[in-house]
């Protein structure tokens, strides 16, 4: 297998994702991850014409370090890290301004038939996309 695709957003943070304590709600690391991932979707798999519909089976937080409010926006690097035959992982590394990885977010994405929500196979083209290439 090749190279697994990698992408990186930067995601804005909005003042009421603060908690009392002056810093990042915990609950925020997740939907921050969701906001990157959606993004990495839609550029790697809906911006070139692919239906890909995943379900989230799993998610996984390892909180490393708060996220203070000088931090205005996280940069989300997001990195496919192993396909199996109906699904594929990824990790995503959540840094804050001084470029330090506060979270963790390891996510385990079901390849779904969007008319039945049943699992399907990967298929070749969303394996050659996921392993970083083209797809063809």
């Amino acid at each position: 297998m090749g190279n697994l695709l990698s992408d990186t957003q930067v995601i804005p943070l909005r003042w009421n994702d603060y908690d009392r304590y002056g810093h990042l709600n915990n609950c925020k690391f997740v939907d921050i991850s969701q906001e990157a991932r959606i993004a990495f979707m839609q550029e790697n798999f809906a911006d070139q014409e692919q239906e890909f519909g995943v379900f989230v089976r799993h998610v996984e937080v390892d909180y490393l370090r708060p996220v203070m409010p000088d931090t205005k926006k996280v940069t989300v690097d997001t990195t496919v890290t192993e396909i199996g035959n109906t699904s594929f992982k990824t990790t995503q590394d959540l840094k804050d301004r001084h470029g330090n990885v506060c979270g963790v977010v390891k996510t385990v994405l079901v390849a779904v038939d969007l008319s039945t929500a049943a699992p399907r196979e990967i298929t070749q083209q969303e394996r050659g996309i996921l392993t970083a290439g083209s797809g063809e």
